[in-house]
């Protein structure tokens, strides 16, 4: 299976959604040179849905365990109760605006697990919101066709910043 087939992509925007949905951007932008954009804002808008789906479903889990291993990798009823106050509804126009957007979606999904927002409407919200999104990405990455070492650094620097916000982040909670 060659590496820029849209299964590839698929299953790439599939585990994306289901972690940390950092390579979202990269992989739009990449998959635009290969395959018409309304393929990949479908297809991939899809996989991206499953995949948060997943991730809300895996959350919502985390966030009614009592082990003590899972209460580690979950936020402090602090951050989750300053959430729900910063976010009071996670309703499906919300989450919609949110994914069709670059801002960062989190605050939401903590709150949607934390209430128990139904995974089927959510799984549509995000989806719904990721289309014309994925689309305008991978029209850019059809039109403008970036060098993969370019979207490459760029997935890299991403992916490092966000660790090292969250080291910082980590350290300061430590003190």
């Amino acid at each position: 299976m060659s590496p820029d087939s849209l299964l590839i992509l698929c299953l790439l925007l599939f585990l994306d959604g289901a972690t940390f949905a950092f390579f979202t951007t990269p992989l739009l932008l990449q998959y635009g040179k290969f395959h018409p954009p309304w393929q990949v804002a479908l297809a991939g808008g899809a996989s991206s849905a499953l995949g948060s789906v997943l991730q809300l479903l895996l959350l919502r889990m985390a966030l009614a365990s009592q082990h003590p291993w899972m209460r580690r990798l979950t936020p402090s009823r602090e951050k989750l109760a300053a959430a729900i106050e910063r976010h009071p509804s996670a309703s499906f126009i919300a989450l919609l605006v949110a994914r069709a957007t670059p801002l960062p979606d989190a605050p939401l999904k903590l709150v949607a697990a934390a209430v128990g927002y139904p995974a089927p409407l959510y799984g549509l919200a995000i989806f719904l919101g990721a289309v014309p999104y994925y689309f305008a990405l991978a029209m850019i990455g059809s039109k403008v066709k970036i060098p993969t070492w370019v979207i490459a650094a760029a997935a890299a620097a991403i992916a490092i910043g966000a660790l090292v916000d969250m080291w910082r982040r980590h350290r300061r909670s430590a003190r």
